[in-house]
């Protein structure tokens, strides 16, 4: 009986918290484009530059009337790829995006047109950030991001950069190519900012390591930093001799240990360290739980 409640609190509890983290990047993304892009005449990324876009051609339509309907459809594909779960906690960041797209925002008294492209990135990247650490989206280009990562393993940022390219060059047709540019700035921004909030806070290295010490520089590895260690079998090139080839994930924190143990083992040890996209595991995964 106890543990029945636990679970529940459990599960009560990751609820609320889901939907804090859309409820909270919902609407500091909102705050970007009201405070920064709306002002400054920029584009978006994304669904909300394509409202952006018809809104600036058709400035009597609102903003959160566009975004809503341009993704109607998306939301479809959703249904049928994105998971269910996923699915409907991001129509509630869509309406809760769209709704906060109608309150006014102080304008940020940025002047310099390169700042604020910069600090809008920065803003959005961020909101867009904690929205996709839950387990949902605010809806727009969030759902097609997801649904490439999942089946490609295409970054989130990747997708992002690419489909708002297409925004740029309509951009620069029907408004002004000084706007483009500047957009251009606040999409790489964004990007980046993306990528680090969602997988760069937990991003993990794999570590390959050749040699002679391998087995007390395995032993060490597990004592000390509680990681598995897979043995390989190799060859040297030059030598042509059996070399043993440690092979491990670990996080970016656990890096500088595990180069000390190895070093301080081996003065002569060869180390590999490499960044991972996805890693999938128990407990040293950081694979997005969509």
């Amino acid at each position: 009986m106890k543990n029945s409640i636990k679970n529940k609190l459990v599960k009560l509890g990751q609820v609320i918290w889901n939907l804090l983290l859309i409820f909270v990047g919902s609407v500091i993304c909102a705050i970007a484009v009201n405070g920064i892009l709306i002002p400054q005449k920029f584009l978006g990324g994304g669904f909300t530059g394509v409202a952006l876009l018809l809104h600036y051609l058709l400035n009597y339509l609102p903003i959160s009337f566009l975004y809503f309907f341009l993704n109607v459809p998306l939301f479809i594909l959703g249904w049928f790829y994105a998971g269910r779960r996923f699915f409907l906690y991001s129509i509630l960041g869509m309406v809760v995006f769209s709704i906060a797209l109608e309150f006014p925002t102080l304008t940020f008294p940025i002047n310099d047109k390169i700042l604020a492209a910069i600090s809008a990135g920065i803003i959005m990247g961020f909101g867009s950030g904690i929205v996709l650490r839950s387990v949902g989206s605010a809806g727009g280009l969030d759902i097609l991001s997801v649904i490439l990562l999942k089946r490609f393993s295409v970054r989130l940022g990747s997708t992002v950069l690419a489909f708002n390219s297409l925004i740029l060059i309509f951009g620069a047709i029907f408004l002004t190519l000084e706007g483009a540019l500047y957009t251009l700035i606040y999409i790489y921004v964004n990007s980046k900012v993306l990528d680090i909030v969602v997988m760069g806070l937990s991003q993990r290295k794999a570590v390959t390591i050749i040699s002679e010490e391998w087995e007390k520089i395995a032993n060490e590895i597990k004592l000390k930093i509680k990681r598995g260690v897979t043995v390989l079998d190799g060859r040297g090139g030059f030598s042509g001799n059996d070399v043993k080839v440690l092979y491990t994930v670990i996080s970016m924190r656990e890096l500088p240990r595990v180069k000390n143990i190895a070093r301080d083992v081996d003065p002569g040890v060869f180390v590999v360290v490499s960044d991972t996209m996805e890693v999938m595991g128990n407990r040293i995964g950081n694979q997005p739980h969509w």
